[in-house]
């Protein structure tokens, strides 16, 4: 193939898109931590799906303009870090093919290496070992491939790509030591070699065709999340197995099975005990599914439509106040729960977006916040690390909006800023006050593992409660109350002054109010007790 056309181009993206939707959930098994959290695949896979659907609509056939709308839909639809990196990768490849109609070998080659080079710049500080290292490599090597042996055969360019792909991402865990301690490969690099084997099959005339779970997958959410009008129901609730289920469980193949009616899963065995989460359509037959393995311990069944509906009454109502009102400033903050979301508007955030952890919001969602707001100066709070990159992205996208991201990685950070802010104060002394807020924190999370794994010479076995202090994972064993204790220890130190503990949806009051009683034991702190109701999380805790 000496050439690569328009109608060419489309079946690459549609094939790549295919391939990395198809390896989502083992590119999600990658994860070094094992929290149950949505991660690489699942935002890259959304990424990736979100452009190549607006490519496939482009009504011009030539590579550059097909390339445009997909750099556009891909950047809209960013999701975490590894898709905001995807997104830069594809847009620095249509830097390169903007003006041709088709592609050769050589530009090809270059179109690729300019992707490396925009990803490159759009992180502020690059870490070698992860997808950037495998665009980097690969690109390079394959264009010094065509350019020495005068490859005039497009084919022969990605097939070369998917190679050095793959030589780069096995030599990730040399270059990050927490990869190699867990025993996986950089999972946004991963991700990138499913797109490229994608394309690369296409042009085989091999195209990678959606698998059946996949596209149940992919169904059920768009269901959900709004395809047609419906929402579903979240279904929730914890077994306990009988002596048959004990014998005959499979978590995989529950997992499964949940997949093809709904989304949003968690399925966490502990010994007897199994927890489950769902989105679906189709509450009865979730339950019934349980119903076979053993007895209800938990259920709740609450529908989404009907919690749809009440979220744009509201949003509708906040959209047509903050429209009539200029301000000064406007506050933009990304939490999950509804209690966190009901502190950050107490503490006068204007628009708190849905997402943390298991669904980090997308460029386009910023932007449509952004937009909602009539201010001079706009602040953000991504409250997660990996959500940061997507926020940026939208504020250097709003080039006639004055949007300043803050570096609020986690939900006290974010709350902790909030207090600071003064609608009266400048925005030089605004921004430094709640940057100095930000440092002065200690963020602690306790969650469940959902596999076996070890971090950093901790052993850590599925359904065992982490303690996670910072970005380190410093406690793991089966009582919720003891790791959160034992956390509690590591964070409080006697300069502490405040501790605010949350507590989400699978811990109680009481276990929290006890909590409180143990800090009161061994410190002077102050300590304030939230009901956060937060997905994932039992616990979150700052200290400052």
């Amino acid at each position: 193939m000496e050439r690569i056309d328009g109608k060419i181009f489309k079946e690459m993206l549609r094939s790549g898109m295919n391939n990395l939707a198809n390896n989502q959930a083992r590119i999600d098994a990658l994860n070094v931590f094992p929290v149950p959290d949505g991660d690489t695949g699942t935002n890259m896979s959304l990424t990736f799906t979100n452009g190549v659907k607006e490519a496939l609509k482009c009504p011009e056939d030539t590579v550059g303009a097909i390339a445009k709308v997909l750099s556009r839909g891909l950047l809209m639809g960013a999701r975490g870090n590894s898709g905001v990196i995807t997104s830069q990768i594809f847009r620095g490849f249509y830097q390169a093919v903007e003006d041709l109609d088709t592609l050769d070998a050589m530009q090809l080659a270059s179109a690729l290496v300019n992707g490396s080079r925009v990803a490159y710049k759009a992180v502020m500080r690059p870490v070698e070992g992860t997808i950037l290292t495998v665009i980097r490599e690969a690109a390079d090597y394959t264009y010094a491939y065509t350019a020495t042996d005068e490859i005039t055969d497009c084919t022969e360019v990605m097939k070369k790509m998917v190679e050095e792909a793959k030589i780069s991402l096995d030599t990730t865990p040399d270059l990050l030591p927490v990869l190699k301690e867990v025993g996986v490969v950089d999972s946004g690099g991963a991700g990138l070699l499913a797109i490229l084997e994608g394309m690369t099959l296409a042009m085989e005339g091999k195209p990678v065709e959606l698998e059946q779970s996949a596209a149940a997958g992919e169904s059920a959410q768009a269901k959900v999340e709004g395809g047609e009008g419906e929402y579903g129901f979240c279904t929730e609730f914890i077994l306990q197995l009988s002596s048959r289920g004990m014998k005959n469980f499979s978590e995989a193949k529950f997992k499964d099975e949940l997949a093809a009616i709904g989304n949003s899963i968690v399925c966490v065995q502990d010994e007897d005990l199994v927890k489950v989460h769902v989105h679906t359509l189709e509450p009865a037959t979730a339950i019934r599914m349980g119903k076979r393995q053993g007895r209800f311990m938990k259920l709740k069944v609450e529908n989404m439509s009907d919690q749809h509906e009440e979220i744009l009454s509201r949003e509708k109502e906040q959209e047509e106040e903050l429209a009539g009102e200029h301000k000064k400033y406007g506050l933009i903050a990304v939490a999950a729960g509804d209690g966190i979301q009901k502190m950050f508007k107490e503490l006068r955030v204007d628009i708190v977006i849905s997402g943390g952890q298991t669904m980090n919001p997308s460029t386009e969602d910023f932007i449509s916040a952004i937009k909602k707001l009539n201010c001079d100066h706009i602040f953000v709070f991504p409250n997660n690390s990996n959500i940061v990159m997507a926020a940026q992205q939208a504020a250097d996208v709003m080039e006639d909006k004055d949007v300043h991201v803050l570096p609020a990685k986690t939900i006290p950070q974010g709350l902790s800023a909030c207090i600071m802010y003064n609608p009266d104060a400048s925005l030089e002394d605004n921004l430094a006050d709640m940057e100095e807020a930000i440092g002065g924190v200690k963020t602690g999370e306790v969650t469940y593992a959902i596999k076996d794994t070890t971090y950093e010479g901790l052993p850590i076995k599925a359904g065992q409660y982490m303690g996670i202090l910072g970005k380190a994972i410093v406690d793991a064993q089966e009582d919720m109350m003891a790791v959160t204790r034992d956390l509690l220890k590591k964070m409080i130190d006697e300069d502490s002054e405040l501790v605010t503990l949350i507590y989400g949806e699978d811990a109680m009051k009481e276990q929290a109010d006890e909590l409180a009683d143990f800090i009161a034991s061994f410190s002077e702190a102050e300590v304030e007790v939230y009901n956060g109701k937060q997905p994932v999380y039992s616990f979150l805790i700052g200290v400052e």
